[in-house]
């Protein structure tokens, strides 16, 4: 599992990968979307087409406090 940080060092999420697959999930586990290598596509959490490519750091919420 991957940790994804800010510029602040601040922890944004984590990139896991099995199955075919990488799966997103915010800091506190809530899954975000996933990335098929397979077919070069991006889905959100409710499986909608995000792109075309690795786009899971879009789907990261910035963090506002």
């Amino acid at each position: 599992m991957q940790k994804l940080y800010d510029s602040d060092a601040q922890l944004l999420g984590y990139v896991a990968g099995a199955a075919g697959r990488q799966t997103l999930y915010d800091r506190d586990f809530r899954l975000l979307g996933y990335y098929f290598p397979a077919t070069d596509k991006t889905y959100d959490a409710d499986m909608r087409l995000i792109g075309r490519g690795n786009l899971l750091t879009t789907l990261v919420p910035v963090q506002t406090e």
